[in-house]
């Protein structure tokens, strides 16, 4: 059924009330007085309300009135709409905070780790009524858990590629070819041709980090390795890299105290690579854009680390 539909189907509230005072009282003419309506504009609420519901919610005779099995059923839902109803009225007076709400947020294990795990109690107390749980995985795992409704949102710099989901940016990535300070001063790596002394260390043979260097002004696809190396994970690939066992492109800010610290260099550092943003991706169809939205506006405020 479309929203559009749906939305046709829904009863009003005036008729939900006409509908539970009748069935209290099992008499439509007290019905009607309790809510204030004549006996016939009261009948006229029930007619819409059985129209909307394609289903009878009374059994009707010249001498009672006696709720159909529809009508029971009905009951309790109905008693909660004006529940909710009330509740979301005092909401709107500042009478009573947000309901409890629960959101998965999916992410790159290292990001999650060093970046948006430490802000959950930041988070936490700013909105006491936010649960959120972490989910850790690859780029295309994250989106594809989002679009199958897995996962509420993903943080990622990964490019989209479904129509389905939309973004908003947080942060802007930058990416360094980096190696062990170590490693380069026992193999130098300074011109095209001693890439051939050295393995390339990536994601997965697609090599989605290299083309940040291979589509940059200035760099191209001119390097030929001897050996490529597929980790699955950035924060794998940080740590083999670090130990000296290859060359990867890899965040700047992931790698920075180790560029401070020595530990890693940058390979051809006159090659500014391609950027990327860190996205807070969602579906477009999902009711809570301004959560993430807010979400998002929050995030955004702290460097990335």
């Amino acid at each position: 059924m479309t929203s559009d539909r749906l939305t046709a189907s829904v009863p009003s509230l005036d008729n939900l009330r006409c509908f539970l005072a009748g069935a209290r009282l099992l008499h439509f003419a007290k019905a009607a007085k309790s809510v204030a309506l004549t006996p016939a504009a009261f009948g006229q609420r029930i007619r819409q309300l059985e129209e909307q519901l394609g289903v009878a919610v009374f059994v009707r005779t010249t001498r009672s009135v006696q709720l159909s099995e529809a009508g029971r059923a009905l009951v309790p839902y109905a008693e909660r709409c004006f529940v909710i109803a009330a509740e979301g009225v005092r909401a709107a007076r500042g009478e009573i905070g947000p309901a409890p709400l629960e959101l998965t947020l999916g992410t790159r294990h290292e990001l999650g780790l060093s970046w948006i795990l430490p802000q959950l109690d930041a988070l936490s107390a700013v909105r006491p009524w936010l649960s959120v749980h972490l989910r850790f995985g690859s780029a295309m795992d994250l989106h594809r858990d989002v679009g199958a409704l897995e996962i509420d949102c993903a943080v990622t710099s990964a490019p989209i590629g479904d129509p389905a989901l939309d973004a908003l940016r947080l942060h802007r990535e930058d990416y360094v070819l980096v190696a062990a300070t170590a490693l380069l001063e026992a193999t130098p790596l300074t011109r095209t041709d001693h890439a051939g002394r050295h393995t390339l260390i990536d994601i997965s043979p697609e090599l989605p980090l290299f083309r940040y260097w291979r589509d940059a002004p200035g760099a191209g696809d001119h390097l030929r390795f001897a050996r490529y190396s597929y980790l699955g994970t950035i924060a794998a690939i940080r740590h083999r890299v670090r130990h000296g066992s290859g060359v990867a492109v890899l965040p700047e800010y992931l790698v920075r105290r180790d560029l401070e610290r020595g530990i890693l260099r940058r390979v051809f550092p006159k090659v500014a690579l391609l950027h990327d943003y860190f996205r807070i991706v969602f579906r477009k169809d999902d009711p809570r854009r301004a959560l993430f939205e807010s979400l998002a506006a929050m995030l955004s405020k702290t460097p990335l680390r």
